[in-house]
C-alpha cells in the first residue's frame, strides 16, 4: 500500500475505497442529503465545517471531506504512531473524540463501514473499549 492508502485513495479487490464507502454509508451517495443537524453533501458534513463551494457537487464535497480528514488522520498518526484502520477512520469521521472509546452506535456504523471497504480489520483495543449507552431516559 502507498501513503495515500491512509486517505482511502486505493481500492481493495473485494470492496470500495474509503470515500465511496463513506458516501454510501452517510447519505446513500445523495448529493442533496441534509442530515438531522443540518449536515450537507453526500458526506454529511456539518455546516460549520463547510468552507464554501457547492455541497451538491460530488467533487467539491470530496475535496472538503479529504481536507477535514487529512487534519484528523495526521493528528491520529502523531498520537498513535500509525495510520488508522478503516474502523478507526470511520470513527475519526463521525465522532473523532471517541476514536479510542467509541459508543456502541458509532462502533456499529464503523463495522458497517469496514464491511463496505472490504477489509475485515477491527482493532482489538477499540472493539473491547466500546462504550455502551443506555436508551433509558
Amino acid at each position: 500500500m502507498c501513503a495515500l492508502a491512509a486517505l482511502g485513495v486505493v481500492c481493495s479487490a473485494s470492496g470500495m475505497n474509503r470515500w465511496k464507502a463513506l458516501s454510501m454509508l452517510e447519505s446513500g451517495d445523495n448529493d442533496y442529503a441534509v442530515g438531522r443537524c443540518g449536515e450537507i453533501s453526500r458526506f454529511q458534513i456539518r455546516a460549520e465545517y463547510w468552507p464554501g463551494g457547492n455541497p451538491h457537487d460530488a467533487s467539491d464535497a470530496l475535496a472538503v471531506a479529504r481536507q477535514i480528514m487529512n487534519t484528523r488522520v495526521v493528528q491520529f498518526e502523531q498520537t498513535h504512531g500509525r495510520q488508522p484502520t478503516n474502523f478507526e477512520f470511520y470513527i475519526l469521521w463521525n465522532a473523532p473524540a471517541e476514536v479510542d472509546h467509541p459508543v456502541a452506535c458509532v462502533a456499529e456504523r464503523a463495522r458497517r463501514f469496514v464491511n463496505l471497504v472490504g477489509r475485515n480489520e477491527y482493532p482489538t483495543q477499540a472493539a473491547s473499549s466500546v462504550r455502551r449507552t443506555s436508551n433509558a431516559s
